[in-house]
């Protein structure tokens, strides 16, 4: 395939609009990325084998800046990364040798159900004070952390989907913890499944004027994204990641089950109103708390270990 310049100047500003995205909300760079690569004809397997080497490179900024601005919890990082890489290598060898399309639909009604439950808990109930000790079990963190990178490897994306959700519905993190966490994990992930691609398609799976196009853009953006994340408070930033997960994977779900047309159409918009209206509410409850004329209850002090 033919990369003039003009084309890849359009991937250097999705690679930033995807850092962005996913540095400042915890997901969205792989989902972003390979669906535009994906629509230009690219295999699914080399889509994800070059989105996830630029993830490496991303990732690592993304995590630095997270970690420079104190939004990484490192005993989540370590619980989630280990089984994440196992689950990602195991991923890229089934996308290596089975289209990974049949499941689709399926993971992306789970989380559709996760980001309805995301954008209710942080839309409708009042955000209390932060837990001040954060470590969760490993019998939680583990199998999510396997699910999530076989989800990232065989979609192109999926990391954030599935931690960052999980991770907020416990209410046992800060937003702004959760994500940093999970884009600092993303780093070790990334590195796991590119070893299975390059082990099973070998160096031609991976595009280098793709790569060089998102990582220009994904590096610019990085930074930003982790200052502008320290900024935002809990209760909007819960149900912007709440909608995101919604409206991402709901058109996955609707293509999957063969909905389209103007059904398609008034249910999405249906979903973009609701999203829109969860995060003005969010914001305007947020900003009340904030001024103190709603009170909001103080939880005990969790501490919660193996």
């Amino acid at each position: 395939m033919e990369w003039t310049l003009q084309r890849l100047l359009v991937l250097s500003l999705v690679g930033l609009a995807a850092q962005f995205v996913d540095g400042a909300l915890g997901m969205g760079y792989g989902v972003t990325s390979s669906t535009l690569l994906l629509a230009v004809g690219l295999a699914p397997a080399s889509v994800s084998a070059s989105v996830h080497v630029s993830k490496i490179v991303t990732g690592l900024a993304s995590g630095a800046s997270h970690w420079r601005f104190g939004n990484v919890h490192w005993a989540t990082v370590r619980r989630i990364a280990v089984p994440g890489c196992a689950g990602g290598f195991a991923g890229a060898a089934l996308l290596s040798a089975v289209p990974g399309a049949a499941a689709k639909p399926w993971i992306a009604s789970v989380l559709v159900l996760l980001g309805l439950y995301v954008l209710a808990r942080f839309t409708l109930a009042r955000v209390a004070v932060p837990v001040t000790t954060m470590t969760l079990r490993r019998r939680f963190l583990i199998p999510m952390g396997l699910f999530a990178g076989f989800v990232d490897a065989v979609g192109g994306g999926g990391w954030g989907p599935v931690a960052t959700p999980s991770l907020l519905a416990s209410g046992r993190m800060e937003p702004r913890k959760v994500i940093g966490s999970v884009n600092a994990s993303e780093f070790f992930v990334a590195i796991s499944i590119t070893a299975g691609f390059l082990l099973f398609l070998g160096a031609e799976g991976v595009q280098p004027a793709v790569l060089i196009a998102l990582l220009a853009g994904g590096l610019l953006s990085a930074p930003i994204a982790a200052l502008l994340v320290r900024r935002i408070p809990p209760r909007p930033m819960g149900a912007a990641v709440g909608g995101l997960i919604i409206l991402t994977n709901g058109r996955a779900v609707l293509d999957g089950f063969g909905v389209n047309g103007h059904t398609r159409l008034v249910l999405l918009a249906l979903v973009a109103c609701l999203w829109s209206a969860a995060v003005t509410y969010a914001t305007r409850q947020s900003k009340r708390e904030h001024t103190g004329t709603v009170s909001a209850p103080v939880p005990e002090t969790v501490s919660v270990t193996s």
